[in-house]
């Protein structure tokens, strides 16, 4: 859904500029030092994308879905960390105050997220809970006016920069599944929390993730999001499922910019006296990577549409998210293979996004979890019907 066209093509615009003129050129600095310019999150939080999911009158754009995904294929035709940044501010550290918060809860925290005065963070896996996330053993414990929580989660991207965490915890330990699982709003300068050394990544240098240790946190009743127990593996799994369509439109826009670089050299390097662009064997890479893009952007629109409209969008979600990331990391392959040696030398870029994409069919929930959620929801209606 698309509000206002007018007002949606101005923002589109003012971020290829940034893209063009800030990020693209700092792409190589993020890689080297790993760190993302303040000057650049400050410019973030002046074009209004820490808020772009959030309501208006908490300060925030209110973007609809398709609108944050029109958005994403622009932001997104850079190094991915860029997005990481307001990732999950605008995603999964927000949304579950967002849909499942009190008008209190929502009050205090939402107006700070949209501005970037505060960068949330989701506290869901755990060293022994990933794709099993219902099994998760970090505790709360409720004594009197507040909870004291007790855990290690692991992977939380943007974890050393958060001000507050949307936590997991088991509430109810008697209960081991995801009943006895709720959400939580935790302020990550509370006592008792400390962090991780920052993990050595595969890729997406920039991005930081690291361990966040829990020791005895006293975390306020009142944060309980919704003020209402056992209810926090639901508030995950509609987070993930919005987060899933985000997660497709990120991978749509990163695999447009390494299609871009992939064909631009191809059409200036010359084998056999002729741009190699003229070779059959080149163009079908070519052929079916614009093929796979183009399905995909499709398919991401389509969920983010049908969302708006206010459909059940799990197996649509699903499919984009498990086509779209799959396809980009098909992209990133050929990509590499399109230049041949030399995109396998880090000087030309193309590697470093190979290994940046991978993570996008792991996060949000891996392939594999996206199969399951896809086959199950077709038999659950083939028998009701």
């Amino acid at each position: 859904m698309i509000r206002d066209p007018e007002i949606l093509e101005a923002l589109l615009d003012s971020v290829r500029r940034f893209v063009r003129e800030r990020l693209v050129p700092a792409e190589n600095e993020v890689a080297e030092t790993d760190e993302i310019p303040e000057t650049i999150v400050q410019e973030m939080r002046e074009l209004g994308l820490f808020g772009m999911t959030i309501p208006e009158k908490f300060g925030g754009l209110e973007l609809t879905m398709e609108e944050e995904c029109r958005v994403l294929l622009e932001l997104c035709q850079t190094a991915p960390a860029f997005r990481s940044v307001i990732g999950t501010t605008v995603g999964i550290g927000s949304q579950g105050i967002l849909m499942d918060g009190t008008p209190e809860q929502q009050a205090q925290w939402l107006p700070k997220l949209a501005t970037g005065e505060v960068i949330a963070s989701f506290a869901l896996t755990e060293p022994e809970a990933g794709s099993d996330a219902a099994s998760l053993r970090t505790t709360a414990i409720l004594q009197g006016d507040h909870y004291v929580v007790n855990g290690t989660k692991r992977f939380i991207t943007n974890a050393p920069h958060a001000g507050m965490f949307t936590l997991m915890a088991r509430t109810n330990p008697q209960d081991k599944g995801a009943g006895g699982v709720s959400s939580f709003i935790v302020d990550a300068k509370s006592p008792g929390i400390s962090f991780g050394k920052y993990d050595k990544k595969m890729g997406q240098r920039g991005a930081h993730t690291c361990d966040v240790i829990f020791d005895n946190v006293k975390v306020p009743a009142a944060n309980l999001i919704g003020l209402k127990e056992g209810q926090g593996f639901k508030t995950a799994m509609k987070v993930l499922e919005k987060g899933r369509i985000h997660i497709a439109a990120v991978a749509v826009g990163v695999a447009k910019r390494i299609l871009r670089d992939a064909l631009a050299y191809a059409l200036e390097r010359k084998q056999f006296g002729q741009p190699i662009c003229e070779f059959q064997l080149v163009q079908a890479m070519l052929a079916d990577s614009q093929a796979e893009l183009y399905a995909a952007e499709c398919m991401t629109i389509d969920a983010a549409r049908r969302r708006d409209d206010g459909h059940n969008v799990s197996t649509e979600a699903s499919c984009a998210k498990m086509f779209a990331t799959e396809m980009c990391g098909r992209v990133a392959d050929r990509a590499v293979q399109i230049l041949g040696g030399a995109g396998y030398m880090a000087e030309y870029g193309i590697e470093r996004f190979y290994r940046d994409v991978r993570l996008f069919r792991l996060y949000e929930g891996t392939t594999q979890i996206q199969q399951i959620i896809i086959a199950r929801n077709m038999v659950r209606a083939a028998r009701a019907a």
